[in-house]
């Protein structure tokens, strides 16, 4: 256990040195800074308002931003260290293949995660401050769904990187990964259907399996428990499970995603070539 923080505890430091992890901050408290200069938390749209309706906005920009950040800033974490023969050098090392794939994984999700947080502690502070009505309950469930969106696609990022080896395929793969799931959030969807004439219920399931949408439906549902905005989706989704089970399968799916692509990828790098 030892070398595995001690792997986690080297990542976390290169990341933090790395000009990416300041961007990456910069954009998520940059975020939350401009939408409380263009006083967003003192409107009202549809019924939200405060910093309920700042949180909205947040998540709903988070779900494209998100995904992408992880995806190329941690695609490379194992073939960037296979160009660079730092994986050769830190295996020369006493320390065993699973704690190395396992302490980056650590390391990389503090990264990822951290930044995402704090920017929405930081609207919390600020909301209080200003006397706002602290919405505990959206920010709790909010928290959780960026946890497991995170897990999600840094599963995929390190299954990806443990197969390619060179840097410039492995950013190829991961922006096709997030053009294609984004794709699926509408657009692929709405043409399959039109198309194909394919069965409703399928075409909902396929969404559904994206973490992206799913992420985005639970989002919305918090604050629009009927789902209104959706139209007939909505009552598909609802009949099929209530709205507290389906933030919970909407939490659960991506994490368990998350953990089966990284595992996925630690069956690859243990049984490939290293170098």
């Amino acid at each position: 256990m030892k070398n595995l923080y001690l792997i986690a505890y080297l990542d976390l430091k290169e990341s933090i040195r790395a000009k990416w992890f300041l961007v990456y901050s910069l954009v998520f408290g940059g975020l939350i800074a401009l939408f409380f200069i263009a006083g967003v938390t003192e409107s009202q749209v549809m019924g939200f308002s405060g910093l309920s309706r700042l949180l909205l906005m947040y998540i709903q920009i988070t779900i494209v931003i998100l995904p992408i950040f992880i995806l190329i800033t941690t695609v490379r974490s194992i073939s960037g260290d296979r160009d660079n023969h730092i994986l050769e050098y830190m295996l020369s090392f006493p320390i065993s293949l699973r704690q190395y794939y396992w302490g980056k994984i650590i390391g990389r999700f503090i990264t990822v995660y951290l930044p995402v947080l704090f920017a929405m502690i930081i609207a919390i502070i600020f909301g209080f401050i200003k006397g706002a009505a602290i919405p505990w309950s959206i920010f709790f469930l909010y928290t959780g769904l960026l946890f497991s969106l995170s897990s999600a696609f840094l599963g995929i990022a390190f299954f990806i990187s443990s197969f390619v080896k060179s840097s410039e395929v492995a950013l190829g793969i991961s922006f096709f990964v997030w053009i294609f799931l984004l794709a699926f959030i509408d657009i692929a969807l709405i043409s399959l259907m039109m198309q194909q004439r394919m069965n409703e219920e399928l075409i909902i399931f396929i969404a559904m399996i994206n973490p992206m949408e799913l992420f985005r439906v639970a989002a919305i549902s918090l604050f629009d428990p009927e789902l209104t905005v959706m139209g007939p989706v909505a009552f598909y989704i609802l009949d099929l499970m209530s709205q507290s089970v389906f933030v919970l399968v909407s939490i659960g799916y991506p994490l368990l995603l998350g953990l089966a692509f990284a595992y996925g990828g630690f069956k690859i790098f243990e049984k490939k070539d290293l170098v």
